[in-house]
């Protein structure tokens, strides 16, 4: 067993190495930027439009990176949007100012976008059907785990204002290495897909809807959570616990929660999960009674159920699509999921700021009682799936981050993939020799072609 599972991840190391190096610096960031900016007095509101600023950088991440990776391939694109998240690291101790770092925030936000994407394509390269759920199950864990370490670092450093902001932009800058060392072959171009929200919402209402209110709700507390923490009397070492509880619990709620959805109607379990979080954001609108070390129990209890509910929506929208639609779906539902989270944290900053840090939970508490009575009415009017249309709830393509893992191969042939093909071989053509005649280019277009095909029958996603 220990054998077989250094055979499965030897081939990946390098790509998980980098995941941890970008990740942790992204996660000391995401703790210690609330934290810096409450010392520096920006406010509730700009707090909350610097979290706003993250996810609007993801969103636009996501549906431009694509056409960067077709202009200069995997390991340039990444290279140019890794050094881009470094520089942005350290603009924050530079230019102490609210509207400095929202930009910052979304700068970041579009190079973890990036980032997400390129190495997700690496890793599904690299996988076949029989390894591939184990492989991304270790890539989301790896994530979870870097995150976490990330946010604990901030207790390292006390009230300095450079050194963390530097040792996250150090982070960052590693994650480039392993890649830009590479000496395999980048995998193919990235599959571009449209969105359309209508089609999604006719295909399954309860998963877009959710997408957009967990949005909603859970992008607020990945960057308000830290303020709240704070405001309620909390240090800022319990703080960074606080948020890593949040999203350790997370981590371990995926998993049950998951493979219960496979049993019974994934709604039942999403709305398990959202009366779960009703109640766990009750008693912590009273936080301020409880001791730190409560406190921070409860964040690893709202984590456990509120953090599941993204991947078990997405897993009910692939009950009712086909293979095929797979890619443009997980696409989708991460959009909604962006959009959500733009809006949330400034709504919720702004009932923070009206009424005081436990409105953060209100609100909270508020949409996923929305939501709550949502899936109650699409119960009573929709039966659920059958088994046999049930797709396997799989980790690696339900996680909130770069959207473009699926949990079935990839039809080649679907009209909603496009596959840029010229761009690819006419780099790989280059590459290979830019003197070669015009039979030997077009022999090595054939291969390049039978190569794609082979892959995308081997269910490899693009």
């Amino acid at each position: 067993m220990e054998f077989a599972m250094a055979t499965l991840i030897a081939p990946i190391s390098a790509l998980l190495f980098a995941v941890a190096a970008m990740l942790v610096g992204h996660g000391l960031q995401s703790t210690l930027l609330p934290i810096r900016a409450e010392q520096a007095h920006f406010g509730d509101v700009a707090i909350g439009l610097m979290s706003s600023g993250y996810f609007a950088g993801f969103v636009a991440g996501c549906l431009l990176v694509p056409f960067a990776i077709m202009r200069a391939g995997h390991i340039r694109a990444f290279a140019a949007i890794v050094s881009i998240a470094s520089a942005a690291a350290l603009i924050h101790p530079l230019l102490v100012d609210p509207v400095t770092w929202t930009l910052a925030r979304a700068v970041s936000g579009f190079g973890v976008a990036g980032f997400y994407m390129i190495v997700e394509s690496w890793l599904n390269e690299r996988a076949t059907n029989t390894t591939r759920g184990m492989v991304m199950s270790i890539y989301v864990v790896v994530n979870y785990a870097a995150i976490s370490a990330g946010q604990v670092m901030t207790t390292i450093f006390g009230d300095n204002l450079f050194v963390p902001f530097i040792i996250a932009s150090m982070f960052v800058s590693l994650a480039v290495v392993p890649v830009a060392l590479t000496r395999s072959q980048q995998p193919a171009p990235i599959t571009l897909v449209r969105f359309r929200p209508r089609l999604l919402y006719q295909n399954s209402p309860t998963a877009i809807v959710g997408c957009i209110l967990i949005g909603f709700a859970i992008g607020s507390s990945w960057t308000l959570a830290t303020v709240f923490a704070t405001r309620i009397g909390l240090t800022p070492d319990q703080a960074a616990f606080f948020v890593a509880a949040i999203l350790v619990g997370g981590g371990l709620g995926q998993w049950p929660f998951g493979r219960i959805s496979d049993r019974i109607d994934r709604r039942i379990v999403l709305g398990a999960t959202c009366a779960g979080t009703i109640v766990v954001c009750g008693v912590l609108v009273f936080a301020t009674t409880l001791p730190p070390l409560t406190i921070i129990l409860l964040g690893g209890l709202f984590g456990i159920f509120s953090q599941p509910a993204y991947a078990i929506a997405v897993a009910h929208a692939f009950d009712y699509v086909e293979p095929d639609g797979h890619v443009e779906t997980s696409s989708g539902m991460l959009l909604a999921f962006g959009i959500g989270s733009i809006v949330g944290p400034f709504c919720a900053s702004m009932m923070m700021r009206a009424a005081g840090p436990e409105q953060l939970f209100v609100m909270i508490g508020i949409t996923e009682a929305v939501l709550l009575a949502y899936i109650i009415y699409r119960v009573r009017i929709h039966d659920a799936p059958t088994e046999e249309d049930k797709t396997d709830w799989d980790l690696g393509s339900t996680a909130p981050v770069g959207g473009v893992i699926t949990p079935e191969p990839l039809d080649a042939e679907d009209p909603d993939v496009v596959i840029p093909e010229e761009v690819f071989f006419e780099a790989s053509l280059d590459d290979a020799n830019p003197d070669a005649p015009e039979e030997e280019e077009e022999s090595a277009r054939q291969v390049r072609e039978r190569e794609v095909a082979a892959a995308a029958g081997d269910g490899v996603t693009r």
